[in-house]
């Protein structure tokens, strides 16, 4: 065979997804388990990869699924104990006062408050969270799906403390033989890895800035009574101002700190700087822009959700929680996430405990582990025991509650990963073979070099949005296409750190039209059947989103000449 058709091979089990989910319609539980049995047989029957080496890889893929339920569990966990205590109710009604302006209110509600959640849980829970909190002030349901899911972009490559990077970026590269060709050049893998993250938060910081306007613009056209993109583009100045406000600390902590915290920090930031400026009257707009009666809305604007209950929910909790009070729970995550990560005494202390499996099944190369206190999974359990502590008189019945609502979305979430991601090590690992064939990655990044040659920067943020797409999530499609991205860039000679940067950038973009995150955030404000006139209208900033990030990415190289290393 040649390089053509081990690279239509090697796509085979990426275009089979695509059909079973999006053709097919299959869910992604019925379909990933055949994705994986095809890529087993692919890799045994055409790359000639031993069947120990295909079930090591298998395991190994097992391993890394559970340091990613593990993150997802701890996310989720917090966030349904300060649901059980009462504090999101609190930290909901906090803001609902702030402007009677619906446009500064989607700014401040989904940007604001949204990106925070983003950073601090992940996994869809931005919109399930802000969603019905603009409905119960007077949002029409779908235009909260839309601000929702709009806000499924910027925050999201550092989503859920960084998963997106720490398990998707990391374990979705070849480890061993990129750090082998780093220390060649004097590099380290966390030096670089730390690369990759710093072009992420920079690349998002300019393109989303413009997000917030972009959603009132969108808010405007669609729901507003005159269906106008100008009444969106008045409020300019504020809306630029509240992207700055969260994409500023969000890129300088990309580039210091690492990828924990910039959506986190961001989201905090923005959030004490937006809501008092706002309060102040700081760039408002003259007028102030509303929907029109409720009673001129069309039908399929319309959800199920109880209005009366949010707001009841929000009254009786302020009444048992003060705001501090209910806030102290992330700030003692992002205390914890900087201690563990800037103070080595620390960080020794959280990674003696560690699970590692060397050499599996004695294949050479194939190895796994994880640390689960040093994981984000870790310090989100103990925030969320602290929570329910001072929050609650009594602590065990909030995490009782807490751990059962968790577990039933573990169930649901971990059932595909366990056939995803160990389909993501058998193609990584496919390289050591019988036939002296380059890796399934290798033979795909060439077939992709070649059709676009030193366009391919273009294409990478692209390529991105349409794993998200397909897995619905950010982390499974930086695994899926890390290595393809580095071994495309690596064919071609330019800066693999961009490249991969671009493909992460696109990922977090693709959340806005996956499909399963619509269908999550519509069931929260009981809107159902209007998915589709959702996605109709995420593609929009979707499309923003991957040619302006694939510019910047085609800049970078090739205007800057930026190379780094490897390139």
């Amino acid at each position: 065979m040649n390089q053509i058709t081990y690279g239509l091979l090697a796509l085979l089990p990426i275009v089979l997804s695509g059909i079973l989910l999006i053709g097919l319609q299959w869910s992604a539980k019925k379909a990933m388990p055949v994705v994986l049995l095809v890529t087993a047989v692919i890799a045994v029957f055409v790359w000639d990869m031993t069947l120990t080496r295909v079930s090591s890889s298998i395991l190994q893929g097992l391993v890394i699924t559970s340091s990613v339920l593990w993150i997802v569990f701890g996310a989720i966990f917090l966030l349904n104990t300060l649901k059980h205590t009462g504090a999101i109710a609190v930290i909901r009604a906090g803001f609902t006062n702030v402007s009677p302006d619906r446009r500064v209110q989607a700014i401040i509600i989904a940007w604001c408050f949204g990106t925070f959640i983003e950073g601090a849980s992940g996994f869809g829970t931005p919109a399930a969270i802000a969603a019905p909190l603009m409905v119960a002030i007077g949002f029409p349901a779908l235009a909260a799906v839309l601000m929702g899911m709009m806000i499924q972009s910027t925050p999201v490559s550092f989503g859920a403390v960084g998963t997106p990077i720490v398990i998707g970026v990391n374990k979705g590269l070849n480890t061993e033989a990129i750090s082998a060709q780093l220390l060649q050049e004097g590099w380290q893998w966390d030096a670089f890895l730390q690369l990759i993250t710093s072009q992420v938060a920079i690349i998002h910081a300019i393109v989303g800035s413009f997000m917030p306007l972009f959603m009132v613009m969108m808010l405007t056209r669609f729901f507003g009574k005159n269906k106008r993109w100008s009444e969106g583009l008045s409020v300019l100045p504020f809306a630029i101002f509240a992207g700055l406000a969260f994409t500023v600390p969000y890129a300088l902590t990309g580039v210091f700190l690492g990828p924990e915290f910039p959506s986190l920090m961001g989201g905090l930031v923005s959030m004490a700087i937006v809501v008092t400026a706002a309060k102040h009257g700081f760039l408002m707009p003259k007028k102030t822009w509303d929907f029109a009666p409720k009673d001129e809305w069309p039908g399929a604007w319309l959800g199920k959700l109880v209005v009366d209950e949010i707001k009841t929910e929000m009254q009786s909790a302020r009444d048992k929680i003060s705001p501090v009070v209910a806030w102290m729970p992330y700030l003692l995550v992002a205390l914890l996430l900087v201690c563990s990560r800037v103070f080595v005494e620390f960080k020794s202390l959280l990674t003696d405990f560690s699970l590692n499996f060397s050499s599996i099944l004695g294949e050479t190369g194939i190895n796994a582990g994880f640390s689960p206190l040093y994981l984000p999974g870790g310090l989100l359990l103990i925030s969320a025991i602290f929570a329910a502590l001072i929050q609650s008189k009594k602590p065990s019945n909030a995490l009782g509650s807490a751990f059962k609502d968790s577990s039933k979305t573990i169930l649901g979430a971990g059932f595909v990963l366990i056939f995803t991601i160990p389909m993501v090590r058998i193609f990584i690992n496919s390289g050591v073979n019988m036939s002296d064939i380059v890796s399934m990655p290798v033979a795909s990044a060439e077939l992709f070099a070649n059709i676009f040659g030193s366009a391919f920067p273009m294409v990478s943020a692209t390529i991105g949005a349409l794993g998200a797409f397909i897995a619905g999530s950010n982390t499974v499609s930086n695994m899926m296409f890390s290595q393809f991205q580095f071994e495309a860039a690596m064919s071609l000679q330019i800066s693999p750190v961009v490249v991969i940067a671009a493909q992460a950038v696109g990922a977090a973009a693709g959340n806005m039209i996956a499909i399963h995150n619509v269908v999550a955030a519509s069931a929260t404000v009981g809107l159902l059947g209007q998915e589709g006139a959702t996605l109709r209208r995420t593609i929009l900033p979707t499309l923003y989103y991957v040619v302006f990030t694939g510019l910047i990415a085609m800049f970078i190289i090739y205007v800057v000449g930026y190379t780094g290393p490897l390139a």
